[in-house]
């Protein structure tokens, strides 16, 4: 299978907001999954393309001049376990590399929830080389406990 990684982009809400949708085990919170589609189109945004569709995204959010955050993330069901979302990690790590950024964050669910599918989010962010750093349990509130993972971009 070709993946096709384009971008950055800015603009990209209504390509981004069907793959949100069609994930609602990671996007569920609607107040929450409008506020990315809102963020989508301000922020650059990296397209993963397979036959000519739009299969996942991964939108940047850089916080200084040394340190960048894998804001929101996501890949179609169908597509999961395929490389799109190294295929985007890797595309956006080489962009910011190129900016002179040193780390890159992602804030993921905790383990302290018992979530499966953040389960295998977390083992994907290890997998791509993240470490968990620190653990913000009231973050986005004591159902939600926040595990912040993060990267050494080798600059």
């Amino acid at each position: 299978m070709d993946i096709i990684v384009t971008g950055p982009w800015l603009g990209q809400a209504a390509v981004c907001e069907p793959i949100l949708r069609a994930l609602p085990e990671w996007f569920g919170i609607e107040e929450a999954t409008r506020q990315y589609v809102q963020d989508v189109e301000e922020l650059p945004t990296f397209l993963a393309l397979v036959q000519g569709q739009v299969v996942g995204f991964l939108s940047v959010r850089q916080h200084s001049e040394y340190a960048a955050e894998v804001h929101v993330m996501g890949v179609r069901p169908q597509q999961h376990r395929k490389g799109i979302g190294r295929a985007l990690m890797d595309a956006a790590e080489a962009h910011l590399r190129g900016r002179g950024v040193e780390y890159l964050q992602v804030k993921t669910l905790s383990p302290a929830h018992p979530d499966e599918g953040y389960a295998k989010t977390r083992e994907f962010y290890q997998a791509v080389g993240f470490r968990p750093l620190e653990e913000f349990p009231e973050l986005w509130g004591p159902a939600n406990p926040c595990l912040q993972m993060i990267k050494s971009l080798g600059v």
